[in-house]
């Protein structure tokens, strides 16, 4: 063990000498010209590459070849009848931004002579994201919690894709579904449908990136 101590000083020298940056005798010495021609291939490949560059530009979420158009909807409101008019506010904000959001309203676009649990849970999968607009109305309406539960079925992990928008009731009255899941509370109303438009780009711009990534 004492040889080991005599030992271990001399060896912590050599090692601060040796563990060097290869970067620190490159003015010494000129590197070879195989070398040289391997930095350049890989310098020009990086350049060149497709993934590379699309990295740099953003991805257009409205383009032609987008993976939003694997869905019929942006967005899906669920909410209470008694809430229409806020929610009618919110889906005009939503289709009149340059991005031209679909959204999918019950009252409006569901078929007529459909089944209601049928038109629910189509509108449910053939969305991308889904807004619940929780209200005291929304907790007492048996068709807003179904709604949330297809949710709840469809993105257990939330993914960005459950977006609760809370109106005039209390934290503690927030569903306990939802409690792994951030909400927008409304107090402001163009403030908060501005969160709920940022919150469905994020989510459409991550699944355009990440579809164009696996191509």
């Amino acid at each position: 063990m004492a040889n080991f101590f005599k030992w271990l000083p001399r060896m912590s020298k050599q090692s601060s000498t040796s563990l060097k940056s290869p970067l620190d005798n490159a003015s010494t010495r000129s590197p070879s010209p195989h070398l040289v021609q391997s930095l350049n291939s890989v310098a020009t490949s990086s350049v060149n590459s497709p993934k590379q560059m699309s990295s740099t530009f953003p991805i257009n979420v409205s383009s032609s070849d987008s993976a939003r158009w694997n869905k019929l909807y942006d967005v899906c409101i669920c909410h209470s009848e008694g809430d229409l008019e806020f929610v009618e506010q919110m889906v005009s904000y939503l289709e009149s931004q340059p991005e031209h959001f679909r959204c999918f309203l019950q009252l409006r676009d569901a078929t007529p002579g459909g089944a209601i649990v049928s038109e629910l849970c189509e509108a449910v999968q053939n969305s991308h994201c889904w807004v619940l607009l929780i209200t005291s109305r929304f907790l007492q309406d048996p068709w807003c919690v179904y709604q949330m539960h297809q949710a709840l079925m469809e993105a257990p992990m939330a993914n960005g894709r459950i977006i609760p928008v809370l109106k005039d009731i209390e934290h503690r009255d927030y569903p306990r579904e939802l409690k792994c899941i951030y909400y927008i509370n409304v107090t402001v109303l163009e403030k908060g449908f501005r969160l709920v438009k940022e919150t469905v780009m994020r989510y459409l711009r991550d699944l355009c990136q990440n579809a164009h990534r696996s191509t």
